[in-house]
């Protein structure tokens, strides 16, 4: 137990420092707190669109917190994935090689609609007339057109002379590989054009394939200024709260300091969903499962990845709103299938669900604030899976009155009754859903049928058991903490940085030791010598081990046009962990061994796992070396607490299986561990809902995870 203190105000104030975790959503922002003696509190309170900081501000009064009691404090924001999906970004120009002006326009060749003559391409970030050239020219093997200070001076007053402009992107060719001629452009620019934010591509991703460099600079550059007033006008309300500084949590899945992501937004498009990959992951591998699915449904989207071994697989090949932003990011894949999706019937009188969404301003129609449109909660209320009357948040109470009103006037167009439009709305989510699980398992190479789901959000345990029947999927998990999960994610997240460096050629004529060693010596040049412990890059973090080091290697056999990227052992076996700075390259330094052999071991069974097949024999080629610098977080252990017996069970009518049926209703808080559900009945979680449908069995386990199992009819 932890010694307490009384607070000037009176509360109850414990001795030690909490971990706070902060996720805004679309819909609610949701809080977790972790004491120093492990135990989790949660809060949820109902997001706000127009300045998200209110959320954040108002779920910390609603926990009760005061600024001194948090000890470090992780956040997850969607203010940059918000700005790219609708184009609300800063007023962006763009400085690139002459000749290769509409290169971020003119893109590749994929389509993501093959057939779909009417389908427009999204417009470019940056429009055409805000995209300046500069000649000069490199090549492969270094400058063939030297880059003329008179060059310069012109393409920078021609960017000066542009009115209201808030960043510039400077994109050279083959400055991955020769970046003199950008940095001399982007410190010009910097110099006369003070308080606009620059990028250079370099600076961002170091790698070869113009299109993809320049269309992730850009967008960095186009959404650094929005993401970076945010963060500095929560780091200022923060500080008025006595609260410490946040650190963001990033696409990849590890937080890192709020002056870094201000600074690079771009790597940090999917901030809340990784928050809640790896907060899955976690509490999964607690409950001994460690291949898994995770499925978020929110309020606003449904975000679903894989995690295997323990570890949320990551890609370099994102695409958000159009744009490729090649970063490392969470393998996570997003559909506009969140509770609060609009349901509408299109032209052909077919019943569609998003990607509108009612946000949390006006809500869904039952929560009673203005809006008339039927969402998938409103169908889940009819249903009979949520409570007439439950609140959510503190400020929301369900309505099933205005959800039946809502979907009566959808359905009646169609002769449906409510209750029917209902099942619709649910049934076609669920399809949605479903092939979102599909993309990121059966197109990843992965059979669904040996991976246990792990459904979280306020309504990802409403239609787990849907989805995994779907899928042949036979247990699911639901965490204790399945609404804010993401949160609980963000709270016991590593610190992390991603480095990369190009390293073009064939395997067995590349020195891969070299590289790499080169790599880790640069990395702690750039973080300085806290790194190796953890302080400096922590900013004060209180982490749970020694710096880890993960090596990676981007390749592919000679003639692919597309690379994968695998992780590679140190020589020697020396596990990945440095505790002290310039010694980590010393296992690379020392020799490769047996290291072209091990890679090329690797890359063919990544390559059988995703493709199916092997070309046994044919020559592979490195095209990157990458380096993942973390600071593990602390991992307190949850313990599942005690039920209440004061929580009151009852039954009420559910729509399963096509009719009505009685079903116990059991608050979670009336459950403790070893205790047992048998469906069809509802769980109902503080901020979320759990149906277990017929032939469903559900135990919980220590660390109070709902463990669900799917049995055959005959065992029911």
């Amino acid at each position: 137990m932890v010694d307490h203190e009384e607070s000037s105000a009176g509360r109850v104030r414990p001795s030690g420092k909490i971990r706070l975790g902060v996720d805004v959503g679309g819909t609610f922002t949701d809080l977790v707190a972790v004491d120093p003696d492990g135990a989790v509190r949660f809060a949820k309170v109902p997001s706000v669109p127009a300045d998200p900081s209110d959320g954040v501000l108002a779920a910390l009064t609603a926990a009760g917190l005061d600024g001194p009691l948090v000890g470090t404090f992780a956040h997850g924001t969607t203010v940059a994935t918000n700005a790219l999906l609708e184009r609300a970004g800063a007023r962006t120009a763009l400085v690139t090689t002459r000749g290769f002006r509409d290169v971020i326009e003119i893109g590749r060749q994929n389509r993501p609609s093959l057939y779909d003559l009417t389908l427009d391409r999204p417009p470019a970030l940056v429009p055409r007339e805000l995209r300046f050239t500069v000649a000069e020219r490199c090549g492969p093997h270094g400058v063939l057109e030297p880059l003329r200070a008179a060059e310069v001076d012109r393409v920078v007053e021609e960017v000066a002379a542009v009115p209201g402009l808030d960043a510039v992107a400077v994109c050279l060719l083959f400055s991955f590989a020769h970046p003199d001629h950008e940095r001399t452009v982007a410190a010009a620019l910097r110099a006369r054009l003070p308080g606009v934010t620059v990028v250079a591509s370099s600076e961002v991703l170091p790698v070869f394939r113009e299109y993809e460099r320049f269309t992730t600079a850009v967008a960095d550059a186009y959404l650094t200024p929005r993401l970076s007033s945010y963060l500095r006008a929560l780091e200022r309300r923060c500080a008025a709260r006595d609260v410490t500084v946040p650190m963001i949590m990033q696409s990849s899945g590890g937080v890192t300091e709020l002056a870094e992501a201000a600074g690079h937004a771009a790597r940090c498009v999917l901030s809340g969903p990784a928050g809640g990959v790896v907060g899955a992951a976690y509490v999964a591998g607690l409950s001994g499962v460690r291949d898994l699915l995770t499925f978020d449904m929110g309020g606003t989207s449904t975000d679903v990845a894989p995690v295997l071994d323990g570890r949320a697989l990551t890609t370099s090949e994102s695409v958000l709103a159009g744009v490729p932003i090649v970063l490392p990011t969470v393998d996570v894949h997003s559909v506009s299938a969140g509770g609060g999706s609009i349901a509408w019937v299109d032209a052909g009188g077919a019943l569609r669900v998003g990607p509108r969404s009612a946000g949390a301003d006006p809500g869904p129609a039952c929560y009673g604030r203005g809006g008339t449109r039927p969402t998938v909660t409103d169908a889940d209320l009819c249903l009979g899976y949520l409570a007439d009357g439950a609140g959510l948040g503190g400020e929301v109470t369900l309505s099933r009155t205005a959800a039946e009103a809502a979907l009566a006037a959808l359905g009646a167009p169609l002769g449906l009754s409510p209750v029917e439009t209902a099942a619709g709305v649910v049934a076609v989510a669920d399809a949605e859903m479903t092939r979102a699980l599909r993309v990121v398992s059966v197109e990843r190479g992965l059979d669904p049928r040996e991976l246990v789901l792990v459904a979280f959000g306020g309504a990802g345990g409403t239609h787990a058991c849907a989805l995994a029947e779907e899928l042949g999927m036979t247990r699911v998990l639901v965490p204790l903490a399945a609404g804010v999960l993401s949160a609980l994610g963000l709270a016991i997240g590593d610190v992390r940085r991603d480095y990369a460096r190009p390293l073009i050629g064939r395997l067995g004529e590349v020195d891969l030791a070299a590289a790499f060693a080169d790599l880790v010596a640069s990395a702690d040049l750039v973080a300085g010598a806290g790194l190796a412990a953890g302080a400096g890059l922590a900013g004060g973090h209180d982490s749970a081990g020694a710096v880890v080091l993960q090596h990676r290697l981007d390749c592919r056999y000679v003639g692919q046009s597309h690379e994968l990227t695998i992780d590679v052992a140190e020589p020697g076996g020396g596990g990945g962990e440095a505790a002290g700075g310039s010694g980590a390259a010393g296992g690379w330094a020392a020799g490769a061994g047996g290291l072209v052999d091990a890679v090329r071991a690797a890359f063919e069974a990544e390559h059988l796992r995703r493709y199916g097949h092997i070309a046994a024999g044919r020559e592979i080629e490195t095209v990157a070396v990458r380096l993942v610098v973390t600071v593990p977080g602390p991992r307190p252990r949850p313990v599942a607490p005690r039920p209440d017996p004061t929580a009151r069970r009852g039954r009420r009518r559910a729509w399963t299986d096509g009719a009505w049926h009685e079903v116990d209703v059991i608050p979670r808080a009336a459950l403790g561990p070893g205790d047992t559900v048998t469906g069809p009945a509802v769980v109902e979680f503080a901020e979320a809902t759990c149906l277990l449908r017929r032939g469903w069995t559900g135990v919980v386990d220590d660390i109070g995870t709902i463990v669900l199992t799917h049995t055959t009819p005959s065992a029911v």
